[in-house]
């Protein structure tokens, strides 16, 4: 078997609440590429968690794993891209590019960061049979003696309540709060640690709608808000309708069809993830406001789907605003220091 062969990450199960006992130990759920990387002599490899080569994206992250001063090494962490002092995911998106030129060229603008959380082996030591409390002493030390600029330490505490400050207080730069048991050894594909993911919500114009493939009933709705110039932009969809609303929530959308829609960015734009089916929506009066629950934001869009929590007919369109999204708000200094 290859020295460089892929190793399954540990996982996490996602719950609603940090742990309350003693024994745990609290990380910062970064808000980048999940990484294994690994070191044999001068051999390099970056796998993705879904087993997928990252390497070749990353030239300069490389670089520098094969600089370091050990002949074995194998690291868990987080691959992160930041512009100014604040992570980037649509930066780091744009590293996964086919054309090779194209990738050196943004390693050389927008170098990447290996936040490194965990430590799997180093020189002849197996490190990953071993308790967390002490596979952290180790990765705290080899990252001390690596020196390299690009090899970021992780922060972590045993506090629960310090856990909660990050949660709380930071927005952008993180997607959640991690939570391992000091006493347990680097479970390899298991769900062994837990998860609380950070959720915010935001009351957007319903702009549009999609109809569902299969027939003349409402399957989605497309969220805007309005942007400096006070045109309404797209930003993202929810299709958390639930199946014996879509009949009246059809009639409902069908009587303000034919409006402006969205007077800005549109949807259906040129991208990789386009399709004919893409283009197919109806545009609406800009009157109808909802509440939805989002996690992350890319290029002033929800990354993912929302989930719809309520109407809001309280709420005038016109307060619905990019104000109200999560800026990056940089409250702890370890996390700053991280991505600095």
């Amino acid at each position: 078997m290859s020295t460089l062969a892929f190793v399954p990450p540990m996982e996490a199960k996602l719950v609603t609440d940090l742990p309350a006992e003693d024994g745990w130990q609290f990380e910062p759920k970064w808000d980048g590429f999940r990484c294994i990387a690994i070191k044999d002599g001068d051999a390099v490899q970056l796998w993705a968690k879904s087993g997928k080569s990252l390497g070749r994206y990353f030239p300069e992250v490389l670089d520098f794993l094969r600089a370091l001063p050990v002949t074995r090494i194998v690291l868990d962490g987080e691959l992160m891209v930041s512009l100014d002092g604040l992570p980037s995911f649509d930066a780091l998106q744009q590293r996964l590019h086919p054309a090779a030129s194209r990738v050196r060229k943004l390693a050389a603008e927008t170098p990447a960061k290996l936040i490194a959380f965990d430590l799997l082996h180093e020189g002849k030591t197996d490190w990953s049979g071993k308790p967390l409390a002490q596979r952290r002493v180790a990765l705290e030390a080899l990252v001390a003696k690596a020196s390299a600029a690009d090899l970021r330490l992780s922060p972590m505490t045993l506090d629960a309540d310090t856990a909660r400050t990050w949660f709380a207080e930071l927005s952008a730069e993180l997607d959640g709060v991690i939570a391992k048991r000091r006493d347990e050894a680097y479970a390899s594909g298991k769900r062994s640690m837990l998860k609380i993911k950070r959720t915010r919500t935001a009351d957007c114009v319903v702009g549009g709608f999609r109809y569902l493939a299969d027939r003349k009933e409402v399957g989605s709705l497309l969220l805007g808000l309005f942007n400096e110039a006070g045109a309404l932009d797209h930003v993202g969809f929810t299709s958390a309708i639930a199946d014996d609303e879509r009949p009246a929530l059809t009639k409902r959308l069908e009587r303000l069809a034919g409006g402006p829609g969205f007077t800005g960015k549109a949807p259906g734009g040129p991208s990789r993830w386009s399709t004919d089916r893409s283009a197919e929506w109806v545009p609406l009066g800009q009157e109808l406001v909802v509440e939805v629950r989002y996690d992350q934001i890319t290029g002033d869009r929800f990354r993912h789907g929302t989930r719809l929590e309520r109407w809001r007919p309280d709420k005038a369109p016109q307060q619905c605003t990019f104000e109200q999204l999560a800026k990056p708000a940089g409250a702890d200094a370890a996390i700053q220091a991280t991505l600095a």
